[in-house]
């Protein structure tokens, strides 16, 4: 009897003690789920931090295509003697050129850099001329593919401009970028990190 129990004994503490060794090498599912929320919390803030002090690369984008896009037809309109324009819409612009010998405007869409560009969705223009906020309109689907609408920023082919400021805006955050041209043809912009003044 004192073989059996002494056996019984040794073989259970070995079946004991090999069952404690392998659990204390692994994770439990729920230590693994707790680790795997926890690193998603810290994640989702990381990325709100970011999302609240941080830029909107894509408004920058955009606003830096626009810049680069007017400055270069400022050059261009006085390297070439012609008149250029900036057409503005709800979410989307292109640029036009002036033909005299038509009197019209046309759009420059076989100029793959200078071609109608729709915005992402979310986001929308908003433009000011003369510090009066213009409303931009759709354009008309009914007008003539040959003939464009008038630009609402001149360039002039003397290297002067229409002074705007046109503004980026995701209508989500309200984040905005901004692109600025005064009336001597000089083109700057404004990041969406800039904080805008309160009146």
């Amino acid at each position: 009897m004192g073989t059996g129990v002494t056996a019984t004994g040794v073989v259970g503490t070995g079946v004991v003690g090999t069952g404690t060794l392998a659990r204390s090498r692994g994770f439990t599912l729920v230590e693994i789920l707790v680790v795997v929320v926890i690193m998603g919390i810290v994640i989702s803030l990381a990325v709100l931090s970011v999302g609240v002090t941080g830029r909107d690369a894509q408004l920058d984008e955009e606003s830096r295509r626009i810049e680069g896009l007017v400055g270069m037809l400022h050059e261009r309109a006085l390297l070439e003697g012609r008149d250029f324009g900036l057409r503005i819409e709800p979410t989307g612009y292109g640029f036009v050129a002036y033909q005299a010998a038509r009197d019209r405007w046309m759009p420059m869409d076989q100029e793959r850099e200078f071609r109608h560009r729709e915005l992402a969705k979310g986001l929308s223009f908003q433009l000011q001329l003369d510090a009066q906020t213009v409303v931009l309109k759709a354009p008309d689907k009914n007008l003539s593919s040959n003939a464009a609408p008038g630009p609402q920023v001149a360039i002039a082919a003397s290297g002067e401009g229409t002074p705007f400021r046109l503004t980026l805006q995701r209508d989500a955050t309200k984040a905005q970028a901004s692109v600025i041209g005064d009336a001597l043809g000089k083109v700057s912009r404004e990041s969406s990190d800039h904080v805008a003044k309160r009146t």
